[in-house]
């Protein structure tokens, strides 16, 4: 776990001509508390340790909708998990392989939810993941996690050259200031924070419908990026979003400390 003090995060772009998706703007600085998140996305091993505990029979892990989900759609492991007689496989892009433990799980939120609650953690707010991929002990802010140049082959899983993830940390140089691994490629990470627009949002003439329909209260927002995720849109401003019961995208998750 790192701890990182209590700082501010700007969040969203400012209007100043450069290109943003609709929910970017505007550019706001949030006041963020002193929180503990992990260096690490949770991985495959850790994730297993929930199955093996029994983590989708035990109501205590799960909100009522969550629960609900997992009773009628009889859900016991991730979507990307295959179970076989002689252990589990991982489903990537092109084949099958033994599940690789060190690499980050890909889960929906509701999963990613009900095994934070099985460690008695939470998940990070969008506020709290710009705060440790992009800001820095002395209380400036960065473009990226490494620092201000643009991001290349050697800082992370993304840009379209691997189908599958990689081990968590196999990319040191792409740690960020407060040393988070993996914060852009590998696997976009799931938050806390209902989708939601920035204040002064404004819809985009020709694509009104882009993020305006989405602001229903029933998803989440997602940073980061995965490995099919091209470096353009690897700003820090950039945000996905699911609804918290969909399963089938390359979305991971890190923890936080109460």
């Amino acid at each position: 776990m790192i701890r990182v003090p209590a700082g501010r995060a700007t969040l969203g772009l400012p209007r100043d001509g450069r290109f943003g998706w609709d929910n970017e703007f505007e550019a706001h600085v949030v006041e963020v508390p002193a929180f503990e998140i992990g260096a690490l996305m949770v991985t495959h091993g850790e994730f297993l340790d929930f199955v093996r505990a029994g983590g989708y029979d035990e109501r205590a892990y799960w909100d009522d909708p969550n629960w609900e989900w997992v009773r009628k759609s009889g859900r016991r492991h991730p979507s990307f998990w295959r179970p076989t007689a002689s252990g589990w496989m991982f489903r990537g892009m092109f084949d099958e392989r033994p599940l690789p433990i060190d690499e980050p799980v890909w889960t929906s939120h509701a999963e990613a939810e009900g095994y934070a609650r099985w460690k008695g953690m939470r998940l990070p707010t969008e506020a709290e993941w710009h705060r440790v991929a992009c800001g820095t002990p002395d209380g400036d802010e960065c473009d990226f996690p490494w620092g201000d140049h643009p991001p290349t082959a050697r800082h992370g899983n993304f840009d379209s050259h691997r189908w599958d993830p990689t081990p968590v940390g196999a990319y040191p140089e792409g740690r960020s200031a407060f040393g988070a691994y993996d914060t852009l490629g590998n696997g976009w990470e799931w938050t806390s924070t209902v989708f939601a627009p920035f204040r002064g949002f404004q819809t985009y003439p020709l694509y009104p419908g882009y993020s305006a329909d989405f602001f229903d209260g029933r998803h989440f927002v997602l940073k980061g990026g995965s490995p099919r995720t091209d470096s353009s849109m690897l700003r820090r401003s950039f945000r996905n979003w699911f609804q918290p019961h969909y399963q089938y995208l390359y979305a991971g998750f890190r923890l936080v400390q109460p």
